[in-house]
């Protein structure tokens, strides 16, 4: 009885004590100063070791496109200017940090054929700074390996002789049971909230769907669903598509932007 409740404690520490935009449960114990000290000193070590773009025409761009988006980010995500840097690597990758930090890698605008779809990229990653998802897996980890541990004393307190054969299989079950879905999870919201903000920065929300249907031409040999902290492109297709509805019309009440795509 007694381990019973240990591995349903160790999961329950896991739901949350906040809300997302969404309505989603969330694990927040980290403090917003932490994490704004976390992203910056992070992405101030990714200027020293990553080759940063000279191109005026490609930064010209990128820097349209993000403004746009970054105008339309809750004061309570970000209050202040956004640093974004286009590093210059093939790498098919951007990411937003807490902070106010965006990275775009030139890789990823061959995959991006134009404002749309870069505008759908950038909104994902500043959705992931927007719901605190950063926040929320730092938290997830810590609790999850705090759960794990206080199951391994009432094992060990109550001499179960297959104590580390059931330890590995909680390790697995936390793994694939919560911590991925929980990473899912957070890739579903900042599509969603995403494609939203896409459409309110002038941006068409049909672009997110291009995109991940040009990134599925990319990913052959992918790892099966359950197996990644990443939906599949099917079901982001799906998702995103069946959001367009929600999101158009906030696309037709704004202004459309103008970021000329650069020859590549």
């Amino acid at each position: 009885m007694k381990v019973k409740l240990a591995i349903c404690l160790a999961i329950i520490v896991l739901t949350g004590c906040a809300k997302s935009s969404t309505g989603r449960s969330q694990l927040m114990m980290m403090s917003e100063s932490d994490l704004n000290k976390m992203g910056s000193a992070s992405f101030e070590e990714m200027k020293t070791k990553e080759k940063i773009s000279q191109s005026p025409e490609v930064n010209r761009y990128v820097q349209c496109v993000a403004s746009a988006i970054t105008k339309n980010v809750p004061k309570s995500a970000h209050d202040g200017a956004w640093e974004v840097v286009v590093f210059d690597s093939e790498q098919v990758n951007a990411f937003a940090l807490p902070g106010g930090k965006i990275g775009v890698y030139t890789g990823i605008l061959k995959v991006a054929e134009n404002q749309d779809q870069l505008g759908a990229i950038i909104g994902h990653e500043v959705a992931h700074v927007i719901e605190g998802h950063s926040n929320e897996r730092l938290s997830s980890n810590q609790a999850s390996q705090m759960g794990l541990s206080l199951v391994n004393v009432l094992l060990e307190s109550q001499n179960i002789e297959s104590r580390n054969m059931m330890m590995a299989g909680l390790g697995l079950g936390v793994q694939y049971g919560v911590l991925m879905p929980y990473g899912r999870s957070h890739e579903s919201e900042a599509d969603i909230v995403g494609q939203n903000l896409m459409a309110k920065s002038g941006f068409d929300p049909q672009g997110s769907v291009k995109l991940w249907q040009n990134m599925a031409k990319l990913s052959n040999g992918a790892p099966p669903e359950f197996m990644s902290t990443h939906p599949s492109n099917a079901t982001r297709i799906k998702q995103l598509t069946a959001h367009l509805p929600k999101s158009m019309p906030l696309f037709k009440q704004t202004k459309a932007v103008n970021c000329p795509k650069p020859a590549m």
